[in-house]
């Protein structure tokens, strides 16, 4: 696997040969990181990984310093996983000049949930993205379902600058107990990692709650005891909120609710010190 620290090494390598399929990440990988490396080599090769901790996508008070960095690690699985090629630049080559253009993402979509909870990050999480696709100008580019709202705004991104890009999304790698594959899971202490499972459940259970609500204040009142059941159980729930898969808006109405079976519900919440997002749809 060819390892590449710089613009132009990436251009040398990627100048001949067929467009690459490229799996963006943070580093820190697990095996959710892998199956979408597994992914990109079912669509075609090369496949190149991306491994670059985004200041952009960190507000005031986020872990972008103690996120952790193990390139090396990253790089021993990325191999072993048969990826072709590892693009790790440092902040000056992603950045050799301040970043004063960014990518606006439509606030209808951005603003909500992560977007409401974190403000500015999305608009860093767009930024990136179109940073990397336009230095490894892939054919694909593989996402995981997890980040459902950067997956969709990335679709939505893509669509309307029109990049020559299909935008893949993998459905959510879990634990045994159903916890979803994070780097961040690292963080929890072994008390909350038994703890942690308690998110998902929280899902599962408003989903089927929501399936036989006939009305939006009904479903509401629902979301916020799934909110103050977590709350009950030492969990600080940032939302768990049902929506629409198309544009992750609040069904319109009773009537939508009732004859929409297209849902998803997202949730994020913070145990400790450690904030979890995860979803279901339904």
């Amino acid at each position: 696997m060819q390892i590449l620290h710089s613009r132009d090494a990436l251009r040398a390598a990627l100048a001949s040969g067929p467009h690459p399929v490229l799996v963006p990440t943070m580093g820190n990988l697990h095996a959710g990181h892998l199956a979408l490396v597994a992914r990109a080599r079912e669509l075609g090769a090369p496949v190149i990984a991306s491994v670059f901790v985004n200041r952009l996508q960190f507000g005031p008070g986020e872990d972008f310093e103690r996120y952790p960095r193990t390139l090396q690690r990253d790089a021993d699985l990325l191999e072993q996983a048969g990826c072709d090629m590892l693009f790790a630049p440092d902040e000056a080559q992603m950045y050799p000049t301040p970043q004063t253009f960014h990518v606006r993402p439509d606030p209808r979509l951005a603003g909500e949930l992560e977007g409401a909870s974190r403000p500015g990050h999305f608009e860093g999480v767009t930024t990136v993205v179109l940073k990397l696709l336009q230095l490894v100008r892939p054919a694909a580019a593989v996402f995981g379902k997890k980040d459902y709202q950067q997956l969709m705004l990335i679709r939505a991104m893509v669509e309307q600058f029109a990049l020559p890009v299909r935008i893949e999304g993998l459905e959510t790698v879990r634990e045994s107990d159903g916890l979803a594959m994070s780097s961040r899971n690292g963080y929890l202490s072994p008390g909350e990692r038994a703890q942690a499972p308690q998110l998902q459940q929280a899902l599962r259970a408003l989903a089927a709650r929501a399936r036989a609500c006939t009305g939006l204040e009904q479903l509401r009142r629902m979301q916020a005891e799934a909110e103050q059941d977590l709350r009950a159980r030492g969990w600080e729930p940032d939302y768990l909120s049902v929506r629409r898969r198309a544009d992750l808006q609040a069904p319109a109405g009773d009537e939508e609710l009732r004859r929409d079976s297209h849902l998803v519900v997202l949730g994020a919440a913070r145990l400790g010190r450690t904030r979890l997002i995860d979803n279901l749809e339904f």
